[in-house]
Protein backbone atom coordinates (compact mmCIF):
# COMPACT_ATOMS: atom_id res chain seq x y z
CA UNK A 1 0.00 0.00 0.00
CA UNK A 2 1.20 3.47 -0.76
CA UNK A 3 0.31 6.13 1.55
CA UNK A 4 0.66 9.88 0.62
CA UNK A 5 0.60 12.57 2.81
CA UNK A 6 0.02 16.37 1.61
CA UNK A 7 0.99 19.61 2.64
CA UNK A 8 -1.02 22.78 1.54
CA UNK A 9 -0.88 26.54 1.11
CA UNK A 10 -4.68 26.88 2.45
CA UNK A 11 -6.94 30.29 1.23
CA UNK A 12 -8.62 31.37 3.84
CA UNK A 13 -12.12 30.17 4.09
CA UNK A 14 -12.35 29.45 0.68
CA UNK A 15 -13.60 25.89 -0.15
CA UNK A 16 -13.53 26.21 -3.88
CA UNK A 17 -10.15 27.53 -4.45
CA UNK A 18 -8.78 24.92 -1.68
CA UNK A 19 -10.66 21.81 -3.47
CA UNK A 20 -8.76 22.86 -6.80
CA UNK A 21 -5.53 22.73 -4.77
CA UNK A 22 -6.66 19.20 -3.38
CA UNK A 23 -7.74 17.99 -6.25
CA UNK A 24 -4.09 18.89 -7.96
CA UNK A 25 -2.27 17.52 -5.14
CA UNK A 26 -4.67 13.97 -5.29
CA UNK A 27 -3.58 13.86 -9.27
CA UNK A 28 -0.11 13.61 -8.53
CA UNK A 29 -0.77 11.01 -5.83
CA UNK A 30 -2.60 9.16 -8.29
CA UNK A 31 0.38 9.10 -10.71
CA UNK A 32 2.29 7.63 -8.43
CA UNK A 33 0.12 5.03 -7.81
CA UNK A 34 -1.10 5.91 -4.06
CA UNK A 35 -3.98 3.80 -2.27
CA UNK A 36 -4.56 6.75 0.53
CA UNK A 37 -4.12 10.64 0.67
CA UNK A 38 -4.56 12.59 3.89
CA UNK A 39 -4.71 16.32 4.11
CA UNK A 40 -4.06 18.58 6.77
CA UNK A 41 -6.59 20.14 9.66
CA UNK A 42 -9.62 21.55 8.10
CA UNK A 43 -7.80 22.13 4.84
CA UNK A 44 -10.95 22.62 2.55
CA UNK A 45 -11.18 25.89 4.57
CA UNK A 46 -8.22 26.42 6.18
CA UNK A 47 -7.71 26.79 10.13
CA UNK A 48 -10.16 29.49 10.66
CA UNK A 49 -11.88 28.97 13.71
CA UNK A 50 -13.51 32.14 13.74
CA UNK A 51 -15.23 31.60 10.44
CA UNK A 52 -16.05 27.95 11.51
CA UNK A 53 -20.03 28.63 12.09
CA UNK A 54 -20.49 30.11 8.70
CA UNK A 55 -17.90 27.70 6.55
CA UNK A 56 -19.58 24.65 8.58
CA UNK A 57 -21.28 21.92 6.33
CA UNK A 58 -21.40 18.42 6.08
CA UNK A 59 -19.55 14.97 4.40
CA UNK A 60 -22.75 15.07 2.06
CA UNK A 61 -22.25 18.93 0.48
CA UNK A 62 -22.32 18.88 -3.13
CA UNK A 63 -19.47 20.97 -4.08
CA UNK A 64 -17.34 17.73 -2.25
CA UNK A 65 -19.18 15.00 -4.87
CA UNK A 66 -15.72 15.42 -7.08
CA UNK A 67 -13.77 14.29 -4.22
CA UNK A 68 -15.79 11.19 -4.25
CA UNK A 69 -16.05 10.83 -8.08
CA UNK A 70 -11.91 10.70 -7.96
CA UNK A 71 -11.80 8.35 -5.34
CA UNK A 72 -14.53 6.35 -7.21
CA UNK A 73 -12.63 6.52 -10.48
CA UNK A 74 -9.08 6.60 -9.40
CA UNK A 75 -9.21 3.72 -6.65
CA UNK A 76 -7.70 6.10 -3.71
CA UNK A 77 -8.92 7.11 -0.73
CA UNK A 78 -8.93 10.70 0.01
CA UNK A 79 -9.33 12.25 3.94
CA UNK A 80 -10.00 16.08 3.72
CA UNK A 81 -10.22 18.50 6.43
CA UNK A 82 -13.75 20.15 6.86
CA UNK A 83 -15.62 22.34 9.81
CA UNK A 84 -18.44 19.79 10.29
CA UNK A 85 -22.18 20.63 11.44
CA UNK A 86 -24.75 18.44 13.32
CA UNK A 87 -27.82 20.48 14.74
CA UNK A 88 -26.45 23.02 16.76
CA UNK A 89 -22.85 21.92 17.04
CA UNK A 90 -19.67 22.11 14.72
CA UNK A 91 -17.03 19.61 14.21
CA UNK A 92 -13.14 19.85 13.61
CA UNK A 93 -13.29 16.83 11.14
CA UNK A 94 -11.69 14.44 8.75
CA UNK A 95 -14.05 13.37 5.58
CA UNK A 96 -13.50 10.10 3.95
CA UNK A 97 -13.72 9.53 0.72
CA UNK A 98 -13.67 5.80 0.03
CA UNK A 99 -14.21 3.82 -3.59
CA UNK A 100 -17.41 2.75 -4.15
CA UNK A 101 -18.20 3.14 -0.82
CA UNK A 102 -20.33 5.97 1.64
CA UNK A 103 -18.61 8.55 3.04
CA UNK A 104 -17.29 9.17 6.90
CA UNK A 105 -16.30 11.74 8.88
CA UNK A 106 -14.25 11.41 12.03
CA UNK A 107 -14.11 14.11 14.23
CA UNK A 108 -11.81 15.60 16.83
CA UNK A 109 -11.96 13.84 19.85
CA UNK A 110 -9.84 16.29 22.01
CA UNK A 111 -9.77 20.05 21.74
CA UNK A 112 -6.99 22.12 22.01
CA UNK A 113 -8.12 24.68 24.87
CA UNK A 114 -9.16 27.33 21.91
CA UNK A 115 -11.18 25.20 20.26
CA UNK A 116 -13.24 25.22 22.99
CA UNK A 117 -16.55 27.41 23.00
CA UNK A 118 -16.58 27.22 18.89
CA UNK A 119 -16.52 23.85 18.42
CA UNK A 120 -17.76 20.13 19.96
CA UNK A 121 -16.12 17.21 20.80
CA UNK A 122 -16.43 14.12 18.55
CA UNK A 123 -17.43 10.95 20.33
CA UNK A 124 -15.50 8.09 18.92
CA UNK A 125 -11.99 7.07 17.63
CA UNK A 126 -12.25 5.88 13.93
CA UNK A 127 -9.93 3.30 12.66
CA UNK A 128 -10.05 2.52 8.95
CA UNK A 129 -7.99 -0.08 6.36
CA UNK A 130 -7.76 0.72 2.62
CA UNK A 131 -6.13 -2.46 1.86
CA UNK A 132 -8.05 -5.11 3.88
CA UNK A 133 -5.12 -5.73 6.20
CA UNK A 134 -3.41 -2.53 7.60
CA UNK A 135 -5.41 -1.01 10.55
CA UNK A 136 -4.85 3.12 10.59
CA UNK A 137 -5.66 5.31 13.25
CA UNK A 138 -6.09 9.30 12.25
CA UNK A 139 -5.18 12.03 14.76
CA UNK A 140 -6.65 15.52 14.24
CA UNK A 141 -3.69 18.15 15.40
CA UNK A 142 -4.19 17.79 18.86
CA UNK A 143 -4.84 14.76 19.74
CA UNK A 144 -1.07 13.60 19.07
CA UNK A 145 -0.44 15.34 22.49
CA UNK A 146 -3.14 13.56 24.13
CA UNK A 147 -1.52 10.25 25.46
CA UNK A 148 -5.14 7.90 25.38
CA UNK A 149 -5.43 8.74 22.07
CA UNK A 150 -2.62 6.88 20.49
CA UNK A 151 -2.64 4.70 23.12
CA UNK A 152 -6.14 3.31 22.12
CA UNK A 153 -4.70 3.19 18.89
CA UNK A 154 -2.03 1.01 19.82
CA UNK A 155 -4.65 -1.37 21.59
CA UNK A 156 -6.75 -1.49 18.40
CA UNK A 157 -3.97 -3.04 16.40
CA UNK A 158 -3.42 0.10 14.10
CA UNK A 159 0.43 -0.09 12.66
CA UNK A 160 -0.11 3.66 11.11
CA UNK A 161 -0.59 6.31 13.36
CA UNK A 162 -1.55 9.90 10.75
CA UNK A 163 -1.85 13.11 12.80
CA UNK A 164 -3.38 15.96 10.44
CA UNK A 165 -2.49 19.16 11.79
CA UNK A 166 -2.23 22.88 11.67
CA UNK A 167 1.26 22.94 13.31
CA UNK A 168 3.28 26.78 13.61
CA UNK A 169 6.38 27.55 13.57
CA UNK A 170 7.20 27.73 17.35
CA UNK A 171 5.34 24.53 18.29
CA UNK A 172 5.90 22.11 15.43
CA UNK A 173 8.83 21.01 17.17
CA UNK A 174 7.24 19.71 19.91
CA UNK A 175 4.77 17.66 17.93
CA UNK A 176 8.00 16.06 16.03
CA UNK A 177 9.37 15.06 19.21
CA UNK A 178 6.08 13.31 20.41
CA UNK A 179 5.07 11.91 17.09
CA UNK A 180 8.38 10.32 16.95
CA UNK A 181 7.39 9.40 20.63
CA UNK A 182 4.83 7.73 19.45
CA UNK A 183 6.16 5.75 16.56
CA UNK A 184 9.16 4.42 18.93
CA UNK A 185 6.67 3.82 21.75
CA UNK A 186 4.26 1.80 19.69
CA UNK A 187 5.86 0.36 16.98
CA UNK A 188 3.80 2.39 14.18
CA UNK A 189 4.60 4.13 11.45
CA UNK A 190 3.96 7.56 12.07
CA UNK A 191 2.98 10.29 9.79
CA UNK A 192 2.09 14.20 10.23
CA UNK A 193 0.42 16.25 7.40
CA UNK A 194 0.71 19.84 8.06
CA UNK A 195 0.75 23.76 6.39
CA UNK A 196 3.04 26.04 5.04
CA UNK A 197 1.99 29.34 4.41
CA UNK A 198 -0.08 31.00 7.21
CA UNK A 199 -3.87 29.96 7.92
CA UNK A 200 -5.83 31.63 11.04
CA UNK A 201 -3.00 33.71 13.04
CA UNK A 202 -0.66 31.18 12.69
CA UNK A 203 2.94 30.97 10.41
CA UNK A 204 2.70 27.59 9.52
CA UNK A 205 5.95 24.84 9.63
CA UNK A 206 5.68 22.68 7.05
CA UNK A 207 7.75 20.02 7.40
CA UNK A 208 5.36 17.17 6.65
CA UNK A 209 7.12 13.61 7.83
CA UNK A 210 7.35 10.15 8.02
CA UNK A 211 8.71 8.00 10.82
CA UNK A 212 9.64 4.38 10.60
CA UNK A 213 8.26 1.94 14.09
CA UNK A 214 11.73 3.01 15.33
CA UNK A 215 11.25 6.24 15.72
CA UNK A 216 13.08 7.14 12.65
CA UNK A 217 12.13 9.91 10.26
CA UNK A 218 12.61 8.82 7.05
CA UNK A 219 11.40 11.74 4.79
CA UNK A 220 9.88 15.69 5.81
CA UNK A 221 8.54 17.94 3.27
CA UNK A 222 10.31 21.84 3.66
CA UNK A 223 9.15 24.78 5.69
CA UNK A 224 7.67 27.10 2.95
CA UNK A 225 6.26 24.36 -0.28
CA UNK A 226 3.10 22.63 -0.87
CA UNK A 227 3.92 19.40 -1.87
CA UNK A 228 3.23 15.63 -0.89
CA UNK A 229 5.25 12.92 0.91
CA UNK A 230 4.94 8.79 -0.57
CA UNK A 231 5.89 5.82 1.78
CA UNK A 232 5.88 2.74 0.19
CA UNK A 233 4.54 -0.04 3.22
CA UNK A 234 5.76 -2.94 1.76
CA UNK A 235 9.22 -1.68 0.89
CA UNK A 236 9.10 1.10 3.66
CA UNK A 237 10.72 3.30 1.30
CA UNK A 238 9.62 7.45 1.08
CA UNK A 239 9.89 10.01 -0.79
CA UNK A 240 9.10 13.88 -1.54
CA UNK A 241 7.32 15.73 -4.08
CA UNK A 242 7.84 19.55 -4.25
CA UNK A 243 4.86 21.40 -5.95
CA UNK A 244 5.59 24.89 -5.29
CA UNK A 245 7.56 27.46 -2.96
CA UNK A 246 4.81 30.59 -3.16
CA UNK A 247 1.63 31.15 -1.45
CA UNK A 248 -2.07 31.19 -2.60
CA UNK A 249 -3.67 34.14 -2.66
Amino acid sequence: MIISIAQTIPVKGNLEKNLAGHLRLIEIAVSHDADLIVFPELSLTGYEPALAPELATDQNDKRLDILQEVSDNKKIWIAAGLPTRKDKDIFISLVFFRPGQERFTYSKQFLYPTERGIFSRGKEQFFFSPDGNTIIAPAICYELSVPEHSMNAHLNNAAIYIASVLNSVSGVDNDIRRLCGIALKFGMTTFMANYAGKSGSYECAGKSSVWNKKGELLSQLDDISEGILLYDTETEKSDCIIIQQSANT
